[in-house]
Parts: C-alpha cells; structure tokens; sequence
C-alpha cells in the first residue's frame, strides 16, 4: 500500500474514532439506550483495529523506531491516557459525574495527540505557548 493512502486511511480512522467516542459520550450524558446495542460496542473496535494497523504501517513504512522519535513516544504515551480515561467515562466511572470528567480530560487528551502529530513536537500546540 502506498504511504499517502495509509495516511488517508489512518487520519479517517483517527476521525471516526473520535466522533465515535464524542458520540457515545453524548449517549452516555443523555442516557441513550444505543450506547448499549451490539453497533455501539463492536464499531469502536473495529474502526480502532483500523487504526492500530495502520499507525503500525506507518511506522513500519518510516521506517522509525516507536520509542526513537520522541514525538511519537509523546503520541503513545497520549494513546495510553486517552483509552484510560475512555473506559472510565464510558464504563468504569463511578458516577456520572466522574464519567463526564474523564469524558472531557480525555478529549482534550486526543486533542493533545493530534498537536503532536501535526506539530511532530512532544509538546504540541503547547510548544507554540513558550
């Protein structure tokens, strides 16, 4: 597969799962009865195998080490702390409350992500601040 077209492929799969999490987030605030369905469950894991992959491919592609750019060990460590706070706002978290907490920290978590991806700085857009 040629480099352009798994960028395409990732950046709509980073898309889509964002506006998935945003979407079940809302769901989740508004008690919707579709976060539960069998789509809303399976979906996330299917756009996010998509994903990986192709980051992997990326990587792969590049030629680079995971842990040699630190950018993209900013990126991962990023990734850890988003799905972490994604399955406290939409499973674990105690409360309603703590679910909307983690909701938002971990939106703005992805939006951390993808500074670091456009700005190839473990700072991202923070780097712009100083």
């Amino acid at each position: 597969m040629d480099y352009d077209v798994l960028k395409i492929v990732h950046v709509s799969a980073v898309t889509l799962s964002f506006l998935g999490f945003f979407a079940r987030g809302l769901g989740m605030i508004g008690d919707a009865s579709w976060i539960d369905s069998r789509l809303a469950r399976t979906l996330p894991h299917v756009v996010d195998t998509v994903l990986l992959l192709s980051a992997l491919g990326l990587v792969w592609m590049l030629r680079m080490s995971p842990f040699a750019a630190p950018w993209l060990t900013a990126k991962i460590v990023g990734l850890v702390v988003y799905v972490l706070l994604g399955t406290v706002a939409l499973r674990r978290g105690r409360t309603k409350r703590v679910r909307i907490a983690a909701w938002v920290t971990a939106m703005a978590t992805f939006v951390y992500i993808v500074s670091v991806a456009i700005t190839k700085n473990p700072a991202g857009f923070f780097a712009a601040v100083g």
